[in-house]
């Protein structure tokens, strides 16, 4: 044994279980009159703020809640959802965030799946979650959130959440978690087949990628961050705990809106926002005496298809930074970044645009990156061109998939997490994604599944053949194009683009929605393989 080891065994005085939970406790404790949330004529402190979330924990652990169980969120960027992300955890519970855009039977098969005892509910999704808990056998507890910034609604149940509030103590004594492997929280994820997966997310990666985004970006004390990033994706990727650790002000916002955003980055002097390339489309499309408003340097950070050059460019000439980053849901959010160097600022834009696109280098918190060959995992060369898999190691990556163990087996073959994304290898090391190996489709930062879409479009009595592919889109990155070969006899009926988009919205989540349909026969291997690369390229050339 090593001398090192001689007497020097880990103890509670210095081994203490990583948790983002710690970030609030000592932020209240050091800031307490510091702003803590703005929404609407909504003021809080991080004193207050804190007292919510120690009295969020007490009333679940009142009803029953604790250790291991789930309770889950439908709720907007509004303050009850950050504190979720506090109340919830400090219990030993785990944290579901659902996607707002999701229909009613994937909202129930997640609810199921994930065995929710709780649902915290936003008026707004009245309709859909009813729809949702009538099809399940056990339904859980309902609490309704009536937010002053909705207005309207009817109640989803009788509880409200301001009630159900002040049936805790303010000054309840949080569990820190004995082990950093807890589960925190469990984000579905799309995929590519079958049912949603479930991923989950332990104590330890949740506080590191939570330090990941702030020494990425050098935000510093006190940072002005306003949400435009949904905080159900990824869990905000990670900044509802990043914003706190560092003593900033959460701007709340229901919903993206070009003009509430310039107004709110003026009116609080927002220093920092997340997003898809779609939000900074849409800030650019604005009159100039609006994006005039911007008159202190903010920054944007960005992932999912890379935005355009001209785009970049006309970000930045707004006063906006752009920094680029890549992630999944399988690594707590961003855990690459495209890391600036300053000899780069002397570019053409168009040279700075392209390389602002690549997804980068890996964070500081995560430990691997490499792009390889997916069956030897041999990395590739650093050429720019050989195409390999993305795959990913360290502490910032998911337990595993929740209920399959099959599944995270294959996601962890080989000692990395396959992402499934194809990309090339720069001579900088820098990576640069040019494919998905499973055709997700990235529409406004959400994903959506081809096999999804296309088992929708075969329900369509007249649709004989169907194939969904990306077509870039300069507002959402991408969007389902589907390529429909119709029934014999069926050609010359009244079957339009219309009609098939107007079925596919009775029965799809709205963002899944194919935007673009082309009647015709689908290209084909000689084992009938339908050859997706020849219909993006089709796509493309529309």
């Amino acid at each position: 044994m090593s001398i090192y080891e001689q007497g020097l065994s880990p103890t509670e005085v210095n081994h203490v279980p990583l948790t983002p939970l710690s970030f609030i406790e000592r932020t209240a404790a050091v800031y307490p009159d510091y702003p803590s949330v703005i929404h609407g004529d909504i003021r809080r402190t991080w004193r207050e703020t804190y007292r919510r979330c120690r009295r969020l924990a007490s009333a679940l652990a009142g009803r029953g809640i604790g250790k291991g169980d789930t309770v889950a969120a439908m709720l907007p960027n509004i303050p009850a959802m950050l504190e979720a992300h506090f109340g919830v955890p400090m219990i030993g519970a785990v944290l579901n965030t659902l996607n707002v855009r999701l229909d009613a039977d994937a909202i129930a098969y997640m609810l199921r799946h994930g065995e929710a005892k709780v649902l915290i509910v936003d008026r707004e999704f009245h309709q859909v979650i009813g729809d949702a808990v009538a099809k399940l056998e056990t339904p859980p507890l309902l609490i309704d959130v009536d937010d002053p910034e909705y207005g309207e609604g009817e109640p989803v149940s009788e509880l409200d959440y301001e009630a159900f509030l002040a049936e805790g103590d303010p000054e309840f004594q949080w569990q820190w978690p004995d082990n950093e492997w807890n589960a925190i929280s469990l984000n579905y994820t799309s995929g590519t087949t079958g049912d949603p997966k479930g991923v989950v997310y332990h104590h330890r990666g949740a506080y590191l990628n939570s330090l990941g985004n702030q020494a990425t970006w050098s935000m510093g004390l006190h940072p002005v961050y306003l949400w435009t990033l949904p905080m159900f994706h990824c869990n905000g990727w990670c900044y509802p705990w990043t914003i706190t650790a560092q003593a900033g002000v959460h701007v709340c916002l229901r919903r993206v809106d070009p003009q509430r955003i310039l107004t709110l980055i003026r009116q609080h002097q927002v220093s920092h926002l997340c997003g898809a390339p779609v939000v900074l489309n849409a800030l650019i499309n604005m009159p100039d005496e609006a994006k005039a408003a911007i008159d202190h340097p903010v920054n944007a950070m960005t992932a999912g298809a890379a935005p355009p050059a001209k785009v970049i460019g006309a970000v930045e000439e707004m006063g906006i930074n752009v920094t680029h980053v890549y992630g999944l849901t399988e690594v707590y959010g961003p855990v690459t970044v495209c890391a600036w160097h300053g000899h780069w600022d002397e570019l053409p834009l168009e040279e700075r645009a392209t390389i602002k696109s690549r997804q980068g280098v890996r964070y500081p918190t995560l430990e691997g990156v490499m792009v390889a060959d997916p069956k030897s995992l041999r990395p590739v060369p650093k050429d720019g061109e050989t195409i390999g898999e993305i795959f990913m190691r360290g502490n910032t990556v998911m337990k595993g998939y929740l209920k399959n163990e099959a599944a995270t087996r294959e996601a962890f073959e080989g000692g990395w997490f396959h992402t499934g994304d194809l990309a090339v290898w720069h001579a900088d090391g820098y990576v640069e994604i040019k494919d998905r190996l499973k055709d997700i489709i990235i529409s406004g930062g959400e994903n959506i599944s081809t096999i999804e879409v296309e088992n929708t479009l075969y329900r369509h009595p007249s649709v004989l053949e169907a194939a969904v592919v990306a077509r870039p889109d300069e507002k959402w990155g991408e969007t389902p194009c589907a390529f429909v070969t119709l029934k014999a006899g069926q050609e010359h009926a009244a079957v339009t683009e219309t009609d098939v988009i107007g079925f596919c919205r009775e029965h799809l989540a709205g963002f899944k929605v194919p935007k673009t349909v082309v009647f015709q026969d689908l290209p084909k291997t000689s084992t009938g393989k339908i050859q997706k690369y020849v219909l993006r390229e089709w796509a493309r050339n529309l």
